[in-house]
């Protein structure tokens, strides 16, 4: 079964610096037939003004990824971590029994990132924070591993049951994903127009797949996109 939810109906807020898109349950949006896929928990697709961003605040018990796909994100967090994150380069913080953190756009243009949160296998984890940049293999017209909490070890680590791929095709390139018994899989596009097997994507449309066998992957034109194996029980 693919359950395809367009664009449109995203949920919206706009606090002036921050434009997003909050495609579960998040903040003030409540929604409680919308609060997860499996065990991806949010899915935040947000937009900062220059010379502004995300103040220290605090998180806990969550595996939180980041994904910036233009400009520049600059993190500080309270295990003395930083960095500048960039499109093709990936984030993934573990709050565990809590973090502070903030990430800040100080450039002159704005960012676009998407900020994906996961319940993680066990509480009481030491927080901590990793990032990678995948930017050449991202190139190579493949479906490509860059979070797991499985057996891919060119991925970052998570203590999450998931994998996070992203697809990078030109147009008239495919792949057949098959995910396993119990597992569902999650699709976003961040550009271009693709099929998941006989359903239609366009730009920020997202799919949610289950009872699958195989889930074909099909560029109707050049696309960018982001696809997620969970476990749903």
């Amino acid at each position: 079964m693919i359950q395809r939810i367009p664009a449109q109906d995203r949920h919206y807020k706009d606090m002036g610096w921050l434009k997003t898109y909050w495609l579960f349950s998040f903040g003030d949006y409540l929604d409680p037939a919308n609060m997860q896929f499996g065990n991806l928990r949010v899915f935040n697709d947000d937009f900062v003004k220059a010379h502004t961003g995300f103040k220290t605040h605090q998180h806990a018990e969550m595996e939180i990824v980041t994904l910036v796909m233009s400009g520049e994100l600059t993190h500080e967090d309270s295990t003395g971590s930083s960095g500048t994150i960039s499109p093709g380069e990936v984030q993934r913080m573990t709050a565990g029994t809590g973090i502070r953190h903030s990430e800040m756009n100080h450039g002159d243009e704005p960012v676009n990132l998407c900020q994906i949160w996961f319940l993680p296998d066990q509480s009481g984890l030491e927080p901590g924070y990793v990032q990678q940049n995948f930017r050449e293999r991202l190139a190579s017209n493949a479906l490509i591993p860059v979070v797991s909490g499985g057996n891919h070890s060119e991925a970052l680590s998570i203590h999450a049951d998931i994998t996070l791929w992203i697809g990078d095709f030109e147009g008239g390139h495919s792949s057949i994903y098959e995910p396993g018994s119990g597992r569902g899989v999650f699709v976003y596009v961040i550009r271009g127009k693709m099929k998941v097997n006989d359903t239609t994507l366009e730009q920020f449309d997202q799919a949610r797949i289950t009872e699958e066998q195989e889930v074909r992957l099909d560029a109707a034109e050049p696309v960018h996109f982001i696809c997620i194996e969970t476990k749903l029980e």
